[in-house]
């Protein structure tokens, strides 16, 4: 079977730089925690792991050293607390996620109200609401919009989001405010992935999207291929694959999340290229 990679797939700079923070922070002190995974996958924070890198679910359960920031964000107060107990802080928030602060701060300084376009229990989320000052509407899709809003509306976006939903959510707002600002937060990255990812669904025969199954990024590709191409599977290390997929298949598309590791993404295409085709 021939193997291709999408044009743009894989690790993106907000997390490679993250996980180099973390590391780094490693070998200058003997204490360091994350506050939460660093990024969303298991593999990679494991590896951290092995290195030194623990990984907490909250301050009271570092009481000396570093804490590093992951990639997502935190409430700003979190960051406080954190000093205010003599830890040392490591920010390693993705610069693309500190832009959606920025934007939902001012907005929300502004007078505006906020929609947030998201999934309201993802942390990256929970960090954009808190700069927005903690009152924000926070919407997956058009749909779950509130039938009465305030005229004037602002609107921030998750960074790993689609367009088409942001597009979405500015068509219905559009005809019921006032005045409508939007920010674009969406991360080039992301949406270069997820191009690249639909133009490859609709060429293969079967796709694999590799990455964490706790990615919100990594699933909305899947999502998208699978909207394109129904042979769409999600994985996050070739342990997963399963033969039966690949039945018949002569080209096999890959592509993988803004979380994913190169060496991840290698193992799965090794893993497939081993498998024996039709005769």
């Amino acid at each position: 079977m021939k193997v291709v990679v999408a044009r743009h797939a894989g690790i993106c700079y907000g997390v490679e730089r993250a996980l180099k923070m973390a590391a780094e922070a490693a070998t200058t002190t003997d204490r360091v925690a994350t506050l939460g995974p660093l990024i969303h996958n298991p593999q990679a924070v494991a590896a951290l792991q092995e290195r030194g890198v623990g990984v907490a679910s909250s301050l009271d359960e570092i009481e000396q050293g570093t804490v590093v920031i992951r990639s997502h964000g935190v409430d700003p107060a979190v960051i406080e607390q954190a000093e205010q107990k003599g830890l040392a802080v490591v920010d390693a928030t993705c610069p693309f996620v500190r832009a959606a602060h920025t934007c939902a701060a001012e907005l929300a300084a502004s007078g505006y109200a906020v929609v947030i376009v998201g999934e309201s229990d993802h942390p990256e989320v929970e960090g954009i609401l808190a700069h927005a000052g903690g009152e924000a509407v926070i919407v997956e899709r058009a749909a779950d919009l509130p039938a009465r809003l305030p005229r004037r509306i602002g609107v921030v976006v998750q960074t790993t989001q689609q367009l088409d939903t942001l597009r979405d959510v500015v068509d219905d707002l559009l005809p019921r405010t006032a005045e409508l600002r939007v920010c674009n937060t969406i991360c080039s990255a992301t949406a270069k992935r997820q191009t690249a990812a639909a133009e490859l669904a609709e060429e293969v025969d079967v796709i694999v999207v590799v990455g964490g199954h706790n990615s919100g990024n990594t699933t909305r590709l899947t999502e998208i291929c699978r909207a394109r191409n129904p042979r769409t599977h999600h994985v996050e290390t070739a342990a997963e694959l399963d033969p039966a997929w690949f039945e018949g298949a002569s080209v096999v598309g890959v592509s993988a999340g803004a979380s994913t590791p190169d060496e991840q993404i290698q193992g799965v295409i090794s893993a497939i290229e081993s498998i024996p085709g039709d005769e």
